[in-house]
């Protein structure tokens, strides 16, 4: 009888111990969900809106406004043309470009990034060529993932040979690693 009570003890030992780990599993469990949580991503968003670009053609484009800044990983001064870039890192750039050229004609327009001053082949953006519209726009968007480092300074460039003014833009750039 005493054999059939030790039997009992053990399993409600072992009960006790599985029902422990498991609750120690959830806790860690909780705390990464937590830490991951907190952990303050570096993004900024910055718009350039009509007035902002009136030169015609290639040119780089300037934002006069600073939407979304988080973290110290990136700063921009609004009214200029450049990104600067206080971190090295792995950076997710996205950028929406919308060009317009008054009177009928050909139509196009291109655009690509550069750092220090030198376009990023990789990142060119080959728009459309429109022909014969009375009111043409059209607006470039791409996502591009580039390597930058502390002292980069990075820019949007629209690219054409034709008078075109890009009258909004917007880049949103975050740190992701």
């Amino acid at each position: 009888m005493n054999h059939c009570y030790c039997e009992q003890a053990d399993i409600c030992k072992c009960i006790a111990v599985g029902v422990g780990i498991i609750f120690l599993i959830l806790f860690i469990v909780v705390i990464i969900i937590f830490n991951t949580n907190d952990v303050e991503k570096d993004i900024l968003t910055t718009i350039a809106v009509q007035g902002d670009n009136t030169q015609l053609g290639t040119t780089t484009i300037r934002f006069s406004q600073n939407d979304i800044i988080v973290g110290n990983a990136l700063t921009h001064e609004e009214g200029t043309d450049t990104i600067l870039i206080n971190e090295t890192g792995i950076y997710q750039i996205s950028y929406q470009l919308f060009g317009i050229k008054e009177g009928a004609g050909s139509f196009n327009f291109n655009a690509v990034l550069s750092v220090n001053d030198t376009p990023v082949e990789s990142t060119f953006n080959d728009g459309p060529v429109l022909e014969d519209l009375v009111n043409n726009r059209i607006t470039l968007t791409s996502t591009v993932i580039l390597k930058l480092n502390a002292g980069d300074r990075l820019k949007l460039i629209g690219v054409s040979i034709e008078d075109i003014t890009y009258e909004k833009a917007r880049m949103d750039i975050e740190k992701i690693d």
